[in-house]
């Protein structure tokens, strides 16, 4: 009781806050990053950590200036994810253009399914509420629940409401089989960590050794869909462009993992290039690959 109690609370406050326009939440942006890095330090360790591995050959002073500018845009995406439930559908058109398009239009029109990969860079968020508004056939987007009831209802209510299908990750080959004989796209954020179970694949990423999921590679190899990538750039504050990428148009002619470390390799150059916005307070290198030799 006292969990749905605080739940509603909280979430009749992110409404209220949605109701606001953009230029007054980044007002509180600016006050929660200094709150976040200066007063509370949130992550600030793992983050300087996960910068400092990923950057060896870059000094102090270039890891502290991506970290400074992390923080800023984290800050900013927070309260940008609060406005979501209220945005208006051209606000965000307005705000998400995308690029090369066609390229799904026509698998689409032609009566084909596809894989879109992606990874949690820039604002990953607006970026899957925008696309609903643009995909001409169904989009499903594989995620994974939040542990609180209340939260996820509210979150799952606005995700859902440019069209989209949001499958738990669970659930996938289920959606796959019932929409099997409909063109349809389904959308993975590929850069998640996984369980210490299922850290099974090791891949050269950011010069380090990283555990990767490789279902997305085996759905593709087995439906022979292709894959292509949206990346997602952040052009000025709360403006940003999607470029969709082929990856892989035959997965059934591809060698084992092969898509897999194109999507890393992928994903990589995009961070090299402007590293301050992936999510770098993600504890993505929690697992090592000789912990988990020796615990086989």
């Amino acid at each position: 009781m006292i969990k749905k109690t605080f739940s509603y609370i909280g979430i009749f406050f992110l409404n209220f806050l949605s109701l606001l326009p953009l230029p007054v939440l980044y007002v509180f942006a600016s006050l929660s990053y200094y709150l976040l890095y200066y007063i509370i330090g949130y992550r600030k360790k793992i983050v300087r950590e996960n910068l400092i591995n990923s950057f060896p050959d870059k000094s102090l002073e270039e890891i502290i200036k991506i970290e400074h500018t992390f923080f800023k845009f984290f800050s900013a995406l927070i309260f940008e994810v609060i406005k979501l439930p209220a945005i208006s559908d051209k606000e965000l058109s307005k705000r998400v253009k995308f690029n090369n398009l066609e390229i799904v239009e026509a698998y689409f029109e032609r009566g084909e399914s596809l894989i879109a990969y992606t990874g949690h860079y820039s604002n990953w968020e607006l970026g899957m509420m925008a696309l609903g508004l643009r995909t001409p056939g169904k989009c499903y987007v594989i995620y994974k629940p939040l542990s609180n009831p209340y939260f996820e209802s509210w979150f799952y209510k606005w995700r859902t409401r440019t069209g989209n299908i949001f499958i738990p990750m669970r659930q996938t080959l289920r959606a796959l089989a019932t929409s099997r004989n409909q063109p349809t796209m389904f959308c993975f954020a590929g850069d998640q960590t996984p369980v210490k179970g299922d850290a099974r694949h090791w891949i050269d990423f950011l010069n380090q050794p990283t555990a990767v999921l490789t279902g997305v590679e085996k759905i593709a190899v087995q439906t022979n869909r292709p894959v292509i990538y949206f990346n997602m750039k952040l052009v000025k504050k709360g403006y940003y462009e999607v470029d969709c990428d082929t990856i892989c148009t035959h997965p059934k002619d591809t060698a084992e993992n092969q898509i897999t470390k194109m999507c890393f390799n992928f994903l990589e150059d995009i961070i090299n290039k402007d590293p301050a916005y992936w999510l770098w307070s993600h504890r993505r290198w929690k697992h090592k690959p000789e912990l988990q030799n020796n615990g086989a």
